[in-house]
């Protein structure tokens, strides 16, 4: 369903080691908003919710709830490290639109 690259698999696990509190997983979900429709929004949880959808890789748990589910089916999330800043790429086959920034898509 969604793939992390191994680049953002070593940021996930970089984060969760760093993380003041315990870690469960990296919660991945999409949002209305954004300047194209919706926004993907990402963070650590020390737990799955009830309906979520758990993908484990390498030892990395992701959760996804029921409303995502579909909007990220086949989404391939990387780490890149850059000159003009590193951060989180989403390579989505379901959107049809995505605003400049990388963060927002329709």
């Amino acid at each position: 369903m969604i793939n992390l690259t191994d680049s953002a698999l070593n940021a996930v696990r970089t984060a969760i080691t760093g993380a003041a509190t315990p870690v469960g997983g990296l919660r991945i979900q999409v949002e209305a908003g954004g300047c194209a429709g919706y926004k993907y929004m990402m963070g650590l949880v020390n737990e799955a919710e009830v309906d979520d959808t758990v993908i484990e890789r390498d030892g990395v748990k992701v959760f996804v709830d029921m409303k995502s589910h579909e909007l990220l089916a086949g989404t391939t999330i990387d780490f890149v490290v850059a000159l003009e800043g590193s951060g989180f790429t989403f390579e989505n086959p379901n959107a049809t639109s995505s605003c400049s920034c990388g963060k927002s898509f329709g």
